[in-house]
């Protein structure tokens, strides 16, 4: 079966963008012109996603009105003549079906993606985190792992190698390659030390997931910082069923991250057809003086 459903875990407080999230969510901060939210979904469309569910939290109805029609201000594009930017508006809430549901309590990733079960029913799906962007414009991150489903037709996260000082921060896999790219799962620890680590290949915010994760995510028991805990679920579900990883090839921004914010504000500028040449020499210029 095809993965034609996504689901984008998008309820969290943003403490660390704090004051800056106090009124509106982090997944809304604008990179150049676009809330970072909108990159994953169009990568998710890009992949051949069809419907988009978002796990969204209270104060968060900017997300909602961003992927939403808007007459009132097509209307007023359009009166004016400014076309370029009516036709851009409406192509938001035109990308996919996007749906939402709200996580009533912030229990961690886990308890996010089961609040997606009426939704995914019983097909595979997608699940795109909402603080990570990737870029590769030929051939988007999801795709990459949406291809290896589709051959072994078990679960499948995207990995990617981080230096040994950070498997602190990731669920870690275990595993052997398999193909180019390509590992078969043997375990998953969430966030270990660096003496505990398997390895160094971290799980890093893609996934495509078979509908029998829900089953383990309803047993699973709240795990580190009292969250219910994916990395937990998923390591129940390879008992029963293969999960493989995949390499993925492309630039990963933790956009939840303050440096990472700004490494994806400053390379993604310099890709703007708008802003790049002038973005670009107003840097080579400000290095100069520190």
């Amino acid at each position: 079966m095809k993965v034609k459903k996504a689901v984008i875990p998008a309820a969290g407080y943003g403490t660390r963008f704090l004051p800056a999230t106090k009124a509106q969510p982090k997944e809304m901060l604008a990179i150049v012109d676009k809330p970072a939210i909108q990159y994953i979904v169009e990568e998710a469309v890009a992949a051949g996603i069809e419907d988009i569910l978002i796990i969204n939290g209270r104060n968060k109805e900017s997300i909602v009105n961003h992927f939403d029609k808007a007459p009132e201000l097509e209307h007023a594009l359009e009166s004016k003549g400014k076309t370029d930017y009516l036709k851009l508006v409406q192509s938001i809430s035109g990308l996919a079906r996007v749906h939402f549901v709200r996580q009533q309590e912030m229990k961690g990733l886990g308890h996010a993606i089961s609040c997606a079960k009426a939704f995914v029913g019983d097909e595979p799906f997608a699940v795109l985190l909402g603080d990570d962007i990737v870029y590769n414009p030929d051939k988007p991150c999801l795709k990459q792992l949406m291809d290896v489903y589709e051959e072994k037709g078990c679960s499948v996260v995207g990995v990617q190698t981080v230096d040994p000082s950070q498997v602190d921060k990731y669920g870690i896999i275990a595993g052997k390659e398999i193909a180019p790219r390509t590992y078969k799962l043997s375990g998953m620890v969430e966030k270990p030390s660096a003496e505990e680590a398997p390895s160094n290949a971290a799980i890093l915010g893609r996934y495509v997931l078979t509908p029998e994760i829900f089953a383990h995510l309803e047993k699973t028991k709240p795990g580190k910082g009292g969250e219910i805990q994916l990395t937990d679920a998923l390591h129940a579900l390879l008992e029963e069923q293969g999960i493989y990883a995949y390499d993925f090839e492309g630039q990963r921004y933790d956009t939840g991250d303050k440096l990472g914010f700004l490494k994806a504000t400053v390379e993604y500028a310099l890709r703007h057809e708008d802003v790049k040449d002038g973005f670009k020499a107003y840097l080579k210029e400000m290095v100069k003086d520190f």
